[in-house]
């Protein structure tokens, strides 16, 4: 089904998977589109195309024509497709690595919009069309309450499952430690290596500097990154790179 003519919006969907702690994850259930001009829904698929290319380089706001395409993109079909079919080529190619045995064979996800989704939070702040109001977001992020990406909390467990190391790298700080794993495992996400955040000394980094950084810190204790999760290329570029990256679509915000 095209995803114009189609009828979908997100909704959360909360479901006791255990006795002692809860999933949510992002589904879809039928709704209505927003109706945009041709022109306007041919220039933003453009638009997205230059930007999860990277060939639009900096960019700070989505696109005010774009806001209802942004929107209709995240909360229907098609935004699920693309992840999933990242998550599948990341599979196919974790399929093919040959372990070395010692436990360092690692993998290195991303977390915001890779193992969890603030929609919830941007569709309340115009899908990233509105100037990014870092106080609020933290408000949201202490909730604790992202829903995971369905397709990149089967690909977590399944790469645990094939003896990865998982590693998670993020660009939260490290004051928001307890409630970032409250969150991963409140969304299903279990006995990861370790979880690294930005320390005082990360302060002013840019995203690409700092998480080079890390995985080099990685590398120099023996771990081969064999494959990168991200949905910024900021995640996935730098240097000490994965063997292989994989950007997951995020067409609401760019971080360098």
């Amino acid at each position: 089904m095209d995803i114009y003519s189609g009828r979908f919006v997100l909704i959360l969907i909360l479901s006791f998977i255990s006795k002692s702690s809860s999933q949510s994850i992002i589904q879809i259930s039928p709704e209505k589109y927003h109706k945009s001009s041709a022109a306007d829904l041919i220039y933003c698929d453009s638009w997205r195309f230059s930007v999860e290319t990277n060939d639009a380089g900096i960019w700070t706001q989505v696109p005010s024509r774009c806001q209802d395409y942004v929107h209709d993109y995240l909360t229907g079909v098609r935004y699920r497709s693309d992840s999933e079919m990242v998550a599948l080529n990341s599979l196919d190619f974790a399929k093919t690595v040959e372990f070395a045995g010692n436990g360092k064979d690692a993998w290195v996800f991303d977390i915001d919009e890779t193992l969890l989704s603030n929609l919830p939070y941007y569709a309340l702040h115009g899908f990233g069309s509105e100037t990014f109001d870092e106080v609020s977001f933290d408000e949201w992020v202490d909730l604790a309450e992202a829903p995971a990406l369905p397709a990149s909390l089967k690909l977590y467990k399944e790469l645990q499952e094939m003896g990865f190391t998982i590693f998670l790298l993020t660009g939260r700080s490290e004051i928001q430690r307890n409630v970032t794993v409250k969150n991963l495992q409140y969304s299903g996400y279990r006995n990861w290596e370790k979880l690294i955040l930005r320390g005082p000394a990360d302060s002013g980094k840019p995203a690409i500097v700092y998480k080079s950084e890390r995985r080099k810190l990685l590398q120099d204790e023996g771990y081969t990154i064999h494959g990168s999760s991200g949905d910024q290329w900021s995640d996935l570029l730098g240097f000490a790179v994965a063997q292989r990256s994989f950007k997951l679509p995020n067409p609401m915000y760019y971080i360098a």
